[in-house]
């Protein structure tokens, strides 16, 4: 089982304080970010400071993923090239995120400039919707992060708590994430004191095939870890789902039946993959 990435919270790169507080948070993943969280007046010094902290801070098991800025942009550039010689020189960096990916041609740019690191993919415009499966396919793409504000001022859509607008940008990064085996993350949740709409929310993102989601504040890490890690129930079940179907193969039958459901093949698949994803949230010790 890869491992979990329930909660990815974003860190400013420019901020040494929570750079710190971080490293005993209870998420899966960081984004380092030195694009959209960093001013202008900061780049250079958040590129030097996060190159730096990489490289001598421990973070544990957390996976630790850096959003550079765009190639588009005067600072991107050198952010890769800071970190592609950080990362040969030892900063321990599991993956670069790039910013508003629209196709195959945007993950291509950053790969010739960086070797040995797997590249993440932030979906967040119409184009990157549209040529999805490509972006999805790309060979050096590890996981793709959902860009829903940034998505939302493109379309020109309203807010809704059921994310109406969103859902058919959301469904196909979901499809051409899971059709190629790429991890994919749900967009943020702005209003980072209301517990029910954001437990609403990563319910809705788990329900759809999310991963996990991203988010602005460690004080959403607690709903967000529980919505998207197996329940007990749901542990409980697929044990039982296992333990019946293979009782079931003892006496040559390929279906059992558990609490008056069939129980076929296909379900022991995903039982497995519940008991799986449970063990490594386990390991993490979170």
């Amino acid at each position: 089982m890869a491992r979990p990435t329930r909660s990815v919270l974003y860190i400013p790169g420019s901020k040494e304080r929570a750079l710190e507080k971080a490293t005993g948070l209870a998420c899966d993943a960081i984004i380092f970010d030195l694009e959209d969280a960093v001013a202008i007046e900061e780049k250079s010094k958040a590129r030097a400071l996060l190159a730096k902290t990489l490289t001598e801070v421990d973070y544990g098991a957390r996976m630790k993923i850096v959003r550079v800025n765009g190639l588009d942009t005067e600072w991107g550039r050198d952010d890769i090239l800071t970190f592609a010689e950080a990362i040969r020189a030892g900063a321990k960096v599991d993956a670069i995120l790039i910013p508003k990916v629209s196709s195959p041609a945007d993950l291509d740019a950053v790969a010739d400039l960086i070797q040995g690191v797997p590249l993440w993919a932030m979906m967040e415009t119409a184009l990157g919707m549209l040529n999805a499966s490509a972006i999805a396919g790309h060979a050096r793409l590890e996981g793709m992060v959902m860009g829903t504000n940034d998505l939302a001022k493109e379309l020109g859509s309203r807010f809704r708590p059921d994310r109406l607008p969103m859902q058919t940008g959301l469904g196909l990064c979901v499809l051409a994430a899971k059709a190629q085996g790429k991890i994919i993350v749900d967009g943020v949740y702005n209003a980072f004191k209301d517990d029910e709409g954001l437990r609403a929310e990563c319910e809705q993102g788990r329900d759809m095939g999310f991963d996990g989601k991203t988010l602005i504040h460690p004080a959403q890490l607690e709903i967000c870890n529980a919505a998207f890690a197996p329940s007990e129930a749901e542990i409980d079940l697929a044990r039982r789902q296992i333990a019946a179907f293979e009782e079931a193969e003892k006496v040559g039958q390929g279906v059992a039946v558990v609490d008056g459901k069939i129980v076929e093949n296909l379900h022991i698949v995903t039982a497995r993959q519940v008991l799986a994803k449970a063990e490594a949230i386990a390991a993490l010790g979170s």
